[in-house]
């Protein structure tokens, strides 16, 4: 089931957005977003009658992390290889504020402190309940969904300070959307799923979530036993290799199978 926020252009809105998506990742012209009376996530999946045509609404961020959106680093050997880096020996995790989030459609902000600011297509989990201390065995139970997200990061920014708060945490730097699938479950695939970037319409990144170093209970246990992580909160899973420089003005694309695609423009700040 896809769970969407969007809006009308009046108050935001939670609902199921129906339809089956196309080898691009899109949705049809038929495909609809059925309302729900708040968000499910806190009131349950309730469905009422009123309903849009997907193209006259506008899809937001699918979850405003209450408290967190957890990243990880080097969770793909080629990814931590192209930048020289070792692979860790444990999950390498840092944290983007929530006012980085912003959803399908909304411009990536260029920041004047940056000349390197990159892509990073991922996975993202969406936790669906309060947590701590999660074994990897039982780490599905917490998961709401997955969505897709893109980690943009100053890379000149990372290079130079002595931690990575700054570099990816901008306002902006972590897209989100388009929606919460809640039926996908990426470990059920010996391949993974596929996940792409492209670039102005070329292929950027082309890897599989099977190409992780820690798989997604592994991440979940781990983060848990540091911090509590509550309903909405959001774990970002790595990259594949392939990441780089945008300019103003590109376009970034992140699609995975089975989630469709989050899409975003970048701008002068």
């Amino acid at each position: 089931m896809r769970i969407a926020r969007f809006t009308t252009g009046e108050d935001p809105q939670y609902g199921v957005v129906t339809g089956d998506l196309d080898e691009h990742g899109q949705l049809g012209e038929d495909a609809v977003v059925v309302a729900l009376a708040g968000d499910p996530m806190y009131v349950g999946l309730k469905l009422l009658e009123q309903q849009h045509r997907l193209e006259d609404v506008r899809l937001l961020a699918p979850v405003l992390p209450r408290s967190k959106v957890v990243g990880i680093g080097r969770n793909y050997a080629d990814h931590a290889k192209e930048l020289g880096n070792d692979v860790p020996a444990e999950p390498l995790f840092f944290l983007k504020p929530n006012t980085s989030v912003v959803g399908p459609g909304d411009p990536v902000f260029y920041p004047p402190q940056t000349s390197d600011l990159h892509y990073e297509g991922e996975l993202a989990v969406v936790i669906g309940r309060i947590c701590r201390d999660v074994p990897a065995e039982k780490a599905t139970d917490v998961i709401h969904g997955y969505t897709i997200g893109n980690d943009v990061t100053a890379r000149d920014l990372q290079r130079s300070d002595d931690q990575w708060t700054r570099a990816k945490g901008f306002d902006s730097f972590c897209p989100l959307g388009p929606w919460i699938e809640t039926d996908l479950d990426p470990q059920a695939f010996a391949d993974g799923v596929r996940l792409r970037t492209f670039l102005n319409g070329d292929v950027v990144q082309d890897g599989s979530t099977a190409d992780m170093v820690f798989d997604i209970p592994s991440l979940i246990a781990h983060v848990s036993s540091v911090m509590t992580l509550l309903p909405g909160d959001v774990i970002l899973t790595g990259t594949p290799a392939g990441v780089g420089p945008m300019q103003v003005g590109d376009e970034v694309e992140v699609a995975i199978d089975g989630l469709g695609a989050l899409t975003n423009t970048i701008k002068e700040r």
